[in-house]
């Protein structure tokens, strides 16, 4: 009895460290950058209080307000394109096609590339002087015409080209190695009943992913709160605001103008955002898992 209960001693004393860490450093540095929103800092931190004025003059600059409606947009393309072409992906592949290995390495590699050199690979393709554009104008088609990354309107959406692209793989392997794992027995009684191929990924293995494209998604969502070397390298959040990200637009105000206040209040929305998108989502988890178990 002595030895089982030094067993679980010896454990929290060798992660006591860990816990330490955890507390004062990730927690601590929340709990300060709080607290310097509420005051008026600038280049160095304050304690003259300030009380919700950097809050207030935050959602009153149209850059943030920009940045919001941009993350939106680009988080819900994202995640939905990276969701819906994996699917897709890893259904091909799911048919036993030939050098499947090869088409899995090839697929999945953009993910293994950082978000920097995907940035810079899409801005040369997308540059409409020596990219896209000017290979199909040099093959004849002279009216062609793509320079979304130049168009206020449809930059925002050449980041999400670039996001998917680099995503998408990631989804493909989780959602392959599920489908490996639904029995041949399902497949045999489906094809029986003559249900098309389409149908059956539809139908029968799609709701079976559940579990695994929810971990996919959740994956690709803080990516999503973290797009700023992808901007960067991209686009610089332009032209003008239109495709400028939270995450940037606390960098910016943090190093640039200076302005550590409204940063820290730009990252305190950010990180309850974050905590009010997630927090429904795994009390749903905890709820189904306590029904299971009451089971």
């Amino acid at each position: 009895m002595q030895a089982k209960r030094r067993r679980p001693l010896a454990a929290t004393y060798a992660l006591l460290p860990t816990w330490i860490a955890a507390i004062f450093i990730y927690i601590g540095t929340m709990v300060w950058s709080v607290r310097l929103s509420f005051t008026d800092s600038t280049i160095f931190p304050s304690s003259n209080y300030v009380g919700f004025a950097q809050y207030a003059r935050l959602f009153r600059t149209s850059r943030w307000l920009a940045s919001l409606e941009n993350v939106l947009i680009f988080g819900v393309l994202y995640v939905g394109g990276c969701l819906a072409l994996g699917f897709v992906l890893a259904a091909a592949l799911d048919r036993k096609v030939r050098f499947e290995s090869v088409f899995r390495t090839i697929f999945l590699y953009p993910y293994a590339v950082s978000f920097v050199v995907t940035g810079l690979i899409w801005q040369w393709m997308l540059n409409p002087t020596f990219g896209i554009q000017a290979t199909v104008r040099a093959l004849g088609w002279q009216s062609f015409v793509f320079d979304w990354i130049v168009n206020r309107d449809m930059a925002i959406y050449t980041v999400v080209f670039a996001g998917v692209w680099q995503g998408a793989g990631l989804v493909m392997v989780i959602a392959l190695s599920g489908m490996r794992g639904i029995g041949e027995e399902q497949w045999k009684a489906a094809q029986i009943d003559g249900i098309p191929v389409w149908r059956i990924y539809l139908s029968i293995i799609l709701p079976q992913l559940g579990p695994a494209l929810v971990a996919s998604g959740m994956l690709l969502s803080m990516g999503v709160i973290k797009a700023y070397d992808l901007i960067v390298a991209q686009t610089g959040g332009g032209p003008g605001y239109s495709t400028e990200v939270p995450a940037k637009f606390i960098m910016d105000n943090l190093f640039e103008r200076q302005n550590l206040g409204l940063a820290s209040a730009g990252a305190t929305v950010l990180v309850l955002s974050v905590v009010m998108a997630v927090a429904p989502f795994r009390y749903a988890l905890y709820m189904r898992a306590r029904r299971r178990g009451a089971h």
